[in-house]
């Protein structure tokens, strides 16, 4: 069953969704990660705004050309065929299981902090399941459902760390900012490898317009336009409200925070309206989730219409929703939650985030790969090929750089995964084999 028009969403929805997915989740606990290595890490924020601004025009192009379906895995299988299409969308679709376990912690960490309680590792475990399950359940509704939730939570991180980007100056510490550059002396280098991951963490989302290309109307012209708005928009509000953030509250109480932006506006007003950005901040997390869930069942619906994956991810009901699918992914979430208990939540946080960059790199790699075939296959040259290759060149700096920062444990567990991946082909290569077989008779 294929979306009807009546049923899609629209630029606005889609350009809110992709920001939602990148700032729903990835802004609210910035402000405690960067405090581990500094107001330095606002270097970090200038390479990874340019890697991503340079990744997320690529990703716009292909989208605007691509005559394949499947988002990045189609992007992929320009140069790499079926089994890079096939890589693509398995590690992106691994990324975000992944993710969406982070975003939930997240969740759940801050109603902690709103509810003024403290959880048990199990507790914390149950807790996110159950973020983890709701959130599911809301996408069951479909595409257009989830356009209106996405553009209702948005603004629960939106309008604070807006508030925050425009009116924070007025208690803004320049000597504060200044006396938390560097406070652990770490090495410059290191320094800014340090936060690569979670400023990445940050905006990994930029592409999510391209994996919901079938969920919205006249995907050639709105999918750019979505990643390329949601990208620089977002750019902006990360890099001004964290930095305004360490000017305002001291770097060793920020470190210690679980829920940042509540403690920054409870510094600048009171308590109450503290509590009231937590809870501005659980909505659009919870919101993102719900984002990131369909999203999810987006990915493994392609992977499933392509034939790689089993036929129960493609099954629709009435209301253009993959409930099989998304019921199967959080399950496995569920599982995963389990394997991931530890007595720190921010501890567990921080290596599924690194987790879920590395794999998410991935696809990125294949995608900017693939785009010179790309461009000459759609007989796409001069000048716009000159910048199109150009930006797929730093993306692609960018993307090995963001791998080396992750770390060597996180390389090792992305890797491990990766390379199931082409075990998980051969056994797709057999239905793939069959179905041509069976058209070619």
């Amino acid at each position: 069953m294929s979306s009807t028009k009546s049923n899609k969403m629209s630029v606005t929805q889609l350009t809110l969704l992709t920001a939602l997915n990148m700032m729903g989740s990835g802004i609210i606990m910035l402000p405690t990660k960067l405090a581990e290595v500094g107001t330095l890490s606002i270097l970090s924020w200038l390479v990874t705004a340019t890697g991503s601004t340079a990744l997320a025009y690529a990703f716009a192009k292909c989208g605007m050309l691509s005559r394949k379906a499947g988002g990045m895995g189609g992007y992929a299988e320009y140069t790499f065929g079926k089994s890079g299409a096939f890589l693509a969308n398995y590690t992106y679709a691994v990324s975000l299981v992944i993710a969406n376990v982070a975003i939930a912690i997240t969740v759940v960490g801050y109603l902690s902090a709103f509810f003024e309680i403290s959880l048990s590792p199990v507790m914390t475990c149950l807790a996110t399941i159950a973020t983890l399950w709701i959130c599911t359940v809301l996408n069951f509704k479909g595409p257009k459902i989830t356009g209106y939730i996405s553009n209702f939570s948005a603004w629960g991180a939106i309008l604070p760390v807006t508030a925050l980007s425009v009116f924070g100056w007025f208690w803004f510490s320049p000597d504060m900012y200044v006396a938390s550059w560097n406070p652990n002396n770490i090495p410059f280098f290191d320094a800014v490898s340090a936060s690569i991951s979670m400023t990445l963490w940050a905006f990994l989302g930029l592409e999510s317009a391209c994996a919901n290309s079938e969920a919205v109307d006249n995907p050639e012209k709105n999918v750019p336009k979505a990643v390329l708005g949601a990208t620089l928009g977002v750019a902006t509000i990360y890099i001004l409200s964290t930095n305004i953030a360490a000017g305002i509250v001291g770097n060793a109480e920020l470190v210690q925070s679980t829920a940042p932006f509540g403690l920054v506006f409870a510094t600048m007003f009171n308590g109450t309206v503290g509590k009231v950005v937590i809870g501005m901040m659980v909505v659009s997390c919870a919101g993102s989730l719900l984002s990131w869930q369909f999203t999810i069942a987006q990915v493994f619906k392609s992977l499933s219409d392509a034939k790689f994956f089993p036929s129960a991810f493609s099954k629709l009901t009435k209301d253009d929703a993959p409930v099989v699918g998304m019921t199967l992914i959080t399950l496995t979430q569920s599982a995963l939650s389990f394997l991931t208990i530890s007595p720190s939540l921010y501890k567990q946080f921080n290596v599924l985030v690194d987790l879920a960059v590395v794999t998410n790199v991935m696809p990125y790699l294949l995608s900017m790969a693939a785009v010179p075939v790309l461009l000459r296959s759609e007989k796409v040259g001069g000048g716009m090929a000159t910048i199109v290759k150009f930006c797929a060149f730093i993306g692609t700096v960018y993307s090995l750089y963001a791998l080396y920062a992750a770390g060597f444990e996180a390389m090792m567990y992305g890797s491990l995964a990766t390379f199931a991946g082409w075990a998980f082909f051969g056994v797709a290569a057999e239905r793939l084999h069959d179905k041509e077989a069976a058209a070619a008779a």
